[in-house]
């Protein structure tokens, strides 16, 4: 199986399936003598793990990081940087019924088709228990960024939409309610929809918006490398992740150029930032902004026909824990896939110069 790795210089490579013994990553090229915070890694993990709030999976996994190398006395040694999770949870006979029965909308069948075999216990390696793995890499880039400030945030469940650009927000408030939305009062209003759908046996999909401030001008390639292109691949490699738009987005289409157009002023910031950061495929040291869109989660505990290996038309219900929307827990995923894309491009950049 291909695609296992993500990044160039500061390069991520992870292992492991959803029910089986551990998950687990490598990380190359992180740079030696970077202070490592092992407390802030595992609280990255935490703000992802199951069974952290009521309107979560309620699968009860510690998610506890064992970092196993490239790591001495608190900082890195420049060498690969291994560490584990361990699955300690494991339900498997809650996924005994999709055995031989495809489930709507998820990547079963095409699994089955490409390889000739899966691992049906969760969904195996297209599970998204693997984004684990890319928020211990993420935590450990972001120390390497320091100074870079990666914020993301929950911005719509549904229909539900909080209709305010991210520089009204206090976005040190995404933290203080279950849904991370940063306004209280439609994180209030989002929960109890999250809820009343989940007690429906259904699901709901939703938005994470992310901001990143402090990025220095200069990362990004103009061709096929656009700093933009990279964070779209990223976002888009997240499980569920139906959609990426960066600064203006879809609604810039709709806007004339007159309007557009980030005029400068004298010290070369811009008055306005359509543009999210990024001109040219090349950080502009302006705040870079996107939206990341989410589908509902595609089991749900209702009946829907489905068809099974011999092709029959056969019935089938979800069973075992599910999230009814996934947006709160993919927060630390979005930032922690902007943090690798952000640290290759840093790496990049020196490699450039050199």
């Amino acid at each position: 199986m291909a695609g296992n790795s993500f990044g160039n210089l500061f390069k991520v490579s992870t292992f492991g399936e959803s029910h089986g013994e551990a998950l687990g990553g490598v990380i190359d090229g992180c740079p030696a003598g970077i202070e490592i915070d092992l407390e802030a890694v595992q609280q990255e993990l935490n703000r992802r793990k199951p069974g952290q709030s009521s309107i979560v999976t309620q699968r009860k996994e510690p998610d506890q990081v064992r970092l196993v190398s490239g790591i001495f006395e608190g900082k890195t040694t420049g060498t690969p940087i291994g560490f584990i999770i361990e699955n300690t949870n494991q339900r498997s006979k809650d996924y005994s019924h999709i055995k031989d029965q495809y489930r709507p909308s998820h990547a079963d069948k095409v699994y089955d088709e490409k390889y000739g075999f899966r691992d049906y216990r969760g969904g195996g390696r297209s599970s998204a228990r693997e984004t684990a793995s890319r928020v211990v890499a993420g935590a450990i880039a972001k120390q390497f960024l320091a100074g870079i400030e990666i914020k993301a945030y929950v911005s719509s469940v549904g229909t539900l939409h909080l209709n305010k650009p991210y520089n009204e927000l206090d976005l040190q408030n995404t933290e203080n309610n279950p849904v991370r939305c940063p306004d209280a009062a439609m994180a209030e209003t989002m929960e109890d929809y999250i809820k009343k759908i989940r007690k429906e046996g259904d699901t709901v999909g939703g938005v994470v918006s992310c901001v990143i401030k402090g990025v220095p001008s200069g990362l990004g390639e103009p061709v096929f490398d656009k700093l933009h292109a990279e964070l779209g691949k990223a976002m888009l490699s997240i499980n569920a992740v139906k959609g990426f738009e960066y600064g203006s987005g879809f609604a810039g289409a709709e806007m004339k150029g007159s309007e557009h157009n980030d005029l400068f002023n004298a010290d070369g910031t811009t008055r306005s930032n359509f543009s999210g950061g990024i001109q040219g495929g090349i950080s502009n040291g302006e705040d870079i902004y996107f939206r990341v869109a989410f589908k509902p989660v595609a089991t749900i505990m209702q009946k829907q026909s489905t068809i099974n290996k011999d092709g029959e038309q056969v019935e089938m219900q979800g069973k075992g824990r599910h999230d009814p929307c996934v947006v709160p827990r993919a927060v630390p995923i979005v930032e922690a896939m902007a943090a690798l894309v952000l640290a290759d491009n840093m790496l990049t950049k020196r490699s450039n110069k050199i």
